[in-house]
């Protein structure tokens, strides 16, 4: 049993951007789930059964090696979805999704969405609106993994993840972060050493408090605002809000690398 009211399809800002009759009718096809940790939706190579909205969840799309290496290419959430290949052309997956935050998802049945952006009503520009904007994500992040340091990573990971949730704090190992960014667990445990030191978070047994989120902005690169500013400007296209409307960072965001 869940304490808090369940989520309404419209927590999805994609769902949400979608004008009312158009939402009305894609409700009843909408199936509510709640999603685990660790919880893999779709592995490399499968084909999707579902297209996911996150309402409060964020999926993580790892690429994985052929040794059994991964790392983290993009993460969704009530931002996106997962399931562009299903309306793009791919008949499978190059990714594996698994759930980094747990929370709440609608599905929609694979087979339905295709026929349902066929009618060219709104839901087809905003797919495409957001699928744009997850593109410039991926590109974005495959620079910063080459180019900029771990604890760069590190703070843009954390900002991207913070600006998803309604809370500054955060449950996940090191383990998982690792795996996220492709880099050793004892790489992930000396950074965010690093920044528990600073006042900047504060990390105890799985659970991470950001207390200074002006540190981590400091900290990151330029990818997590251009990564930051594709959204805001996919949102604002589609009449939604920013990711995160907080204090925003003074730093000008800098063109995809």
């Amino acid at each position: 049993m869940f304490s808090s009211p369940l989520p309404h399809p419209s927590q999805n800002h994609l769902l949400a951007a979608l004008p009312a009759t158009e939402l009305g009718d894609l409700i009843p096809h909408l199936e509510l789930i709640h999603v685990r940790p660790g919880d893999i939706l779709c592995e490399a190579g499968d084909q999707l059964p579902y297209a996911y909205f996150p309402a409060s969840a964020i999926i993580s799309l790892h690429y994985i090696l052929e040794n059994g290496a991964s790392s983290e290419i993009a993460n969704v959430g009530r931002e996106g979805m997962l399931g562009v290949s299903l309306f793009m052309g791919g008949e499978t997956t190059s990714s594996r999704a698994t759930v980094q935050i747990p929370g709440f998802a609608y599905r929609l049945k694979a087979t339905f969405l295709p026929q349902e952006l066929n009618r060219g009503r709104q839901l087809q520009w905003i797919l495409l609106r957001y699928s744009h904007a997850l593109i410039t994500q991926i590109a974005q992040i495959g620079v910063c993994n080459r180019y900029h340091t771990i604890e760069q990573q590190l703070c843009r990971w954390f900002l991207l993840t913070l600006d998803r949730l309604d809370s500054s704090e955060m449950s996940m190992t090191q383990e998982l972060i690792a795996n996220a960014l492709g880099v050793s667990r004892e790489s992930v445990a000396g950074v965010a050493g690093k920044l528990q030191r600073r006042g900047i978070i504060r990390y105890h047994r799985g659970h991470i408090t950001v207390l200074n989120r002006t540190g981590l902005e400091t900290g990151a690169c330029e990818c997590y605002e251009t990564i930051k500013k594709e959204f805001d400007d996919a949102l604002d296209d589609m009449g939604k809000p920013a990711l995160y409307q907080g204090n925003q960072s003074s730093r000008k965001a800098l063109p995809l690398l």
